[in-house]
């Protein structure tokens, strides 16, 4: 598997789908676990042109990490890393040794630098998803325990330790579980981690007994992580509140009721209104209602005097038979000396002769 193929595996895994969410930058400090698998390219190892190439399965890696974040995607964390491979295979010359197998480990401390792209808008399913790249270096031990090969007569065996610079590169994927705990973040990333090449002391076994070698080692991983993120100053979601309900509309205080040209009858509209301002005087608890008639500027005023106050009477009439006791209603009139459109003199105007109702 080629570095370049991981890295394109693992870059396709953690892209998301675009939306129109948006991501807080990491504030302050968190917390960070993943585990994962782990492949460990071919060691080539060599010394004074002789080489053997140790294999190995697919294993496990495992990282846990402190951080800060400073609000404008970079974090910086201190991480400690644990990478085990079963070796499956050991050859040297170009023939391929029997018997193979053993365990490496490796373990070490990393300083890493990322920056997370909190602000593209990414989103799916409803949770935030944040890209990061970073990149890291720090000291790293290898740990061959008893990688071997052997046939009948004897074979070679390496219990070895050596500690070198690690270098590694990061590209990942943050995915907002707010909604279960603020600040919590699900993670999926891949790691390129490399170290100078350690130190591997073969010791002979059987016939080969009393034999030594030291070989310089090539050491690269490629990391694929699952894991969990907290960052403990993350604000709570703002709760979702309620619109309040729209406040009910005020009753009603003042209604006008129209009247026919020199009429003071009262019309089925006129009778409907007259019934709702009996019904809002009940509601808004009236003590007192006036009851003002007007007519148009045709005619005398004398004579529009008269049926004003006649139009107002019969206004107040109706409101006794819907229920309004007559002591609780004032009633005036006006004439023509208050129209409610100004004319001249002689205009019919039909929104002048009115009764005017005010609940006080």
């Amino acid at each position: 598997m080629s570095f370049k193929k991981a890295l394109l595996a693992a870059t396709v895994l953690s892209l998301p789908v675009a939306a129109q969410a948006q991501t807080m930058p990491v504030t302050g400090l968190y917390v960070g676990a993943g585990v994962g698998a782990n492949y460990n390219q071919d060691r080539v190892q060599r010394l004074a042109g002789e080489s053997a190439v140790v294999r190995s399965d697919v294993g496990v890696a495992a990282v846990g990490a402190v951080g800060w974040g400073f609000g404008n995607g970079i974090r910086a964390e201190v991480e400690a890393n644990f990478r085990w491979n079963a070796v499956n295979r050991l050859s040297g010359s170009g023939s391929r040794a029997p018997n193979a197998g053993g365990n490496i480990y490796q373990y070490g401390v990393m300083g890493n630098a990322y920056y997370d792209f909190y602000n593209l808008g990414l989103n799916l399913g409803g949770f935030n998803i944040t890209p990061y790249v970073g990149a890291g270096a720090g000291y790293v031990w290898s740990d061959f325990n008893r990688v071997r090969a052997s046939d009948a007569t004897g074979g070679i065996v390496a219990n070895s330790r050596d500690g070198r610079f690690a270098y590694q590169a990061i590209v990942g994927a943050a995915v907002g579980m707010d909604a279960l705990l603020p600040g919590l973040s699900l993670t999926t990333e891949y790691r390129f981690m490399g170290t100078l090449e350690p130190s591997v002391t073969f010791v002979g076994t059987g016939d080969l007994a009393g034999q030594r070698s030291v070989f310089k080692a090539e050491n690269y991983n490629h990391s694929v992580l699952v894991g969990l993120r907290y960052a403990f100053n993350t604000p709570a979601p703002a709760p979702v509140v309620a619109p309040a309900p729209a406040p009910a509309p005020a009753p009603a205080r003042t209604f006008l009721v129209f009247f026919d040209w020199d009429r003071a009858d009262l019309t089925d509209r006129a009778r409907q209104i007259i019934a709702e301002a009996a019904t809002n005087a009940r509601t808004v608890s009236s003590t007192r209602i006036e009851v003002s008639g007007h007519a148009d500027r045709t005619g005398a005023a004398a004579y529009n005097q008269r049926l004003s106050v006649r139009r107002a009477e019969a206004v107040a009439a109706e409101l006794v038979r819907r229920g309004i006791n007559r002591n609780e209603i004032t009633i005036q009139g006006f004439g023509f000396d208050r129209p409610l459109v100004p004319t001249a003199q002689g205009v019919r105007e039909p929104q002048n002769r009115r009764v005017e109702i005010v609940l006080r």
